[in-house]
């Protein structure tokens, strides 16, 4: 499993960089429009499994649309456009209960607009961030706090791991939480240092390690919302997608946590 893990990521990771450096913003607003429908996908047959619930799987791929248009929309209204989506949402959630004299209940309106805002919304901060000034270098740090910190996590937890963090995730150490978001740190201190150097921008240290902090913790934080779906759902992965790693929402759930906080702090930054 470890050795499924390790060529997924050196597979990986060269794709996701080609898509994100040399992209231009049509392709990376398509791709994210077919990640976050393959995830949505994932969460909703998630529910489904057991019983739990059975969300309206095309208001989510409708959402997913938005994304791939994204870059047709002026930036000055996007944010119109995210705050727009929720209450459109709910509106189409209860005219398909009306519709169809309660095949659906407010249980699968909640999971459902609760899949639109954690997955569709929050990724959708991913190429808006690319889309920003100097966005093919700021979006590393997302890449970089996520998948840095589930690196050394890993590594430290194996290492050093002796004192379960939370019954949510079994696997999950209190010295491999500390690790990967002491490694993160250092990573984007590196990153900042030769982007600065090499890109001539002029990004504060002590700022970016603050910023780094605080998203490398939220990408934890994303991981254990992720376990949490999944032990309500009864299932261990999202899908067998991606090789020792489970299905594209396994991937991504914390990029997907941290995009709109990265967003927000990057831009204050």
């Amino acid at each position: 499993m470890n050795l499924k893990r390790i060529m997924t990521g050196v597979i990986g990771l060269p794709i996701v960089a080609i898509v994100l450096i040399f992209g231009n913003q049509i392709l990376i607003d398509v791709a994210f429009a077919i990640i976050a429908g393959m995830s949505f996908h994932e969460y909703s047959h998630a529910f489904k499994v057991n019983n739990k619930a059975n969300p309206l799987t095309w208001l989510g791929y409708l959402s997913c649309l938005i994304i791939a248009l994204m870059h047709v929309i002026s930036h000055e209204y996007l944010i119109f456009i995210i705050g727009a989506i929720v209450p459109i949402a709910v509106f189409l959630c209860f005219a398909q209960i009306l519709i169809t004299k309660m095949k659906y209940n407010p249980i699968d309106v909640s999971v459902t607009l609760f899949g639109v805002c954690y997955i569709v919304i929050f990724l959708m901060f991913i190429p808006i961030i690319r889309a920003a000034e100097n966005g093919v270098f700021l979006i590393w740090y997302v890449i970089f706090a996520s998948w840095g910190t589930d690196v050394f996590a890993f590594a430290f937890g194996k290492l050093l791991g002796k004192h379960e963090f939370s019954k949510i995730s079994p696997h999950k150490t209190i010295e491999g939480c500390v690790g990967g978001t002491v490694g993160a740190v250092i990573l984007i201190l590196i990153y900042t240092i030769l982007i600065n150097k090499f890109a001539g921008l002029n990004i504060n240290y002590i700022a970016i390690c603050i910023v780094g902090l605080v998203l490398s913790l939220l990408s934890q934080m994303g991981d254990f919302a992720a376990s949490s779906i999944k032990r309500f759902a009864g299932i261990k992965d999202f899908s067998n997608l991606i090789p020792g790693h489970g299905g594209m929402l396994d991937r991504i759930d914390s990029i997907i946590f941290i995009a709109p906080f990265a967003y927000f702090l990057l831009v204050l930054l």
